[in-house]
């Protein structure tokens, strides 16, 4: 197995979409990471000359068999990172333009973000006799266009030949010339990468001949995306497309820009000339050409491409492949590493199970407590310590004052809630008090797990991140609903104003804040059997991940 290969494509282009599946699903048993696709219909690597990289003009039959490669892709090999290659791609240069094309579309190998271990190729060998000259060949090509590391394997593919495809073979091939035009304009979140995102980047590459605008949605365009919280950084965002343009077009201008509005650069760049859209975003590719006829500027072609079905979205998820179908398969996996925790027992594993008011923490603790955990409440936990006699009763005595208490001589926890609120002093003089009293109380319960043998604990506790108690866990576990759904839960559950529901949540850490701190996160946004399915799944990886340290404390 190869973690980054680079596929040559020799069948003519009128075949390949029928040929691409099989050919993706051949390659996907070799190369497990990174798949470079590079194309070139009718390339005879048996004819015994060394073979060379020649220009292709950007036809309609590529841009349709872009939109079929990374949909096949989705569906075959979807954990492999594929990327079309187009710097052989290349409108003829017209006698007035002036610009000249270098004879070969690589005067020198082209370095690639990962450097391929192996060449792969759907060139049908005739004589078997033949295979070691093919090979030969195939390397020596795939050098000469780009850097490859050094000991390049290379192995010849055979799919399983598709219906038909003989027939179409025989039929040769018309080529309709695509227009192209010197600037271009998409926009986009462009969150995780996938297909339909790199369909879109590598039609536009092929339609843009100098210049490439690329709007990507900043913090105020993702206001109403679904698991808003779990988007990358837009500087993550940036680097990824910055990295996948420099693979697959390194001569074509590439500007990415900041998008805080649904219209960006494209209403006001007088340069654009095509802004590249789907059946869903065409409406907003009018609505940005009446903007520019407002401002006197030209109005864009709108090129329209397919949206790409996702084979396997669920019930709740898009028809499309999307991002947020994409964040939705990330609930209750594992989105950041543990940190080091060597300092703690290995049993019981501790989670720390945390998330705002209204957001189902409560509900997720008790589904982990059915399936095997230890529960640990730490709103339970803070009742006991501020009962009478204790430490925490008598050091909160002291400095609140006797008017707090009841006829019982007990704490009224609501007079001391009127005390602090809105007073920042007075809370932390507050929680300086109780959460470490809280803390030890947990720790003693886990303790107690410990001598009785149990595997995993969780440690339900709202103030989690804020008491800074992550120190004695193994994981934090995280459940996030958007804060519209949270104030309409708690009006409803306690009985209480929106605004005061809003100031609660005000008061706590919001989502992204917590997000930043998690290793699994949750939405109990849906249907209580969908959050279920989350559990579980975080559960059973969870018991992989303990069974792995387990195994890996043995072996030290």
């Amino acid at each position: 197995m190869f973690s980054t290969g680079i596929l040559v494509l020799t069948s003519p282009l009128h075949v390949l979409p029928l040929r691409i599946a099989p050919v993706l699903s051949s390659a996907a048993q070799l190369v497990d990471r990174t798949l470079y696709i590079h194309l070139h219909p009718g390339l005879n690597l048996g004819s015994g000359s060394p073979p060379r990289p020649v220009y292709l003009p950007p036809v309609v039959d590529l841009s349709t068999f872009i939109t079929r490669l990374y949909s096949n892709a989705a569906d075959v090999c979807g954990h492999l990172d594929v990327r079309f290659l187009l710097t052989n791609i290349r409108a003829h240069p017209t006698a007035c333009s002036g610009s000249q094309t270098p004879s070969s579309p690589f005067p020198s190998p082209q370095p690639l973000s990962h450097s391929p271990e192996v060449v792969l190729t759907d060139f049908a060998v005739q004589d078997p006799h033949q295979t070691n000259q093919v090979t030969q060949c195939l390397e020596k090509y795939a050098g000469c266009c780009y850097v490859c590391r050094p000991g390049l394997s290379s192995v010849l593919l055979h799919p399983q030949l598709q219906e038909n495809e003989d027939r179409l073979r025989n039929q040769g091939e018309k080529l309709e010339c695509l227009e192209t035009y010197s600037d271009v304009v998409v926009g986009g979140t462009f969150d995780r990468l996938h297909g339909a995102h790199k369909s879109l980047l590598n039609v536009s590459c092929v339609l843009a001949s100098k210049r490439f605008v690329i709007g990507v949605c900043n913090q105020a365009m993702l206001k109403k995306k679904v698991l808003k919280e779990l988007v990358e950084p837009y500087s993550l965002r940036v680097q990824k497309l910055k990295e996948f343009l420099q693979d697959t077009k390194p001569s074509l201008q590439v500007e990415i820009v900041p998008l805080d509005d649904p219209f960006g650069v494209s209403i006001v760049d007088p340069l654009l000339k095509c802004i590249v859209v789907s059946e869903e975003t065409k409406k907003g590719g009018e609505a940005v050409n009446q903007k520019r006829i407002e401002n006197g500027l030209q109005p864009l072609v709108l090129h329209e491409i397919q949206l790409l079905k996702d084979v396997h979205h669920t019930d709740i998820e898009e028809e499309k492949i999307s991002s947020s179908s994409l964040r939705f398969r990330l609930l209750g996996t594992l989105l950041a590493p543990p940190k080091d925790a060597s300092h703690l027992p290995t049993l019981p594993y501790v989670i720390g199970l945390t998330g705002g008011s209204g957001s189902g923490k409560t509900s997720i603790a008790k589904q982990l407590e059915a399936l095997g955990a230890v529960r640990i409440d730490c709103d339970k936990l803070g009742h006991e310590v501020y009962q009478k006699g204790t430490a925490a009763y008598h050091k909160v005595l002291e400095v609140f004052g006797s008017e707090i208490l009841n006829e019982d001589q007990s704490i009224n926890r609501r007079a001391l809630g009127r005390k602090v609120f809105g007073n920042k002093e007075q809370l932390k003089a507050l929680t300086d008090i109780v959460w470490p009293e809280i803390a030890e109380l947990a720790q003693s319960r886990i303790h107690q797990a410990r001598e009785e043998g149990k595997r995993v604990c969780v440690v339900d506790a709202a103030v989690l991140l804020e008491a800074g108690w992550t120190d004695w866990i193994h994981e934090v576990w995280l459940t996030i609903i958007p804060e519209e759904e949270a104030v309409s839960r708690i009006t409803e559950r306690d009985g209480v104003t929106v605004e005061d529901a809003q100031h609660r949540l005000q008061s706590q850490w919001s989502n992204s804040k917590q997000v930043e701190h998690a290793n699994v996160v949750f939405s109990a946004l849906w249907e209580p059997e969908i959050t279920r399915k989350q559990v579980l799944k975080a559960w059973n990886l969870l018991q992989q991940r303990i069974q792995l340290k387990q195994n890996t404390d043995c072996g030290k």
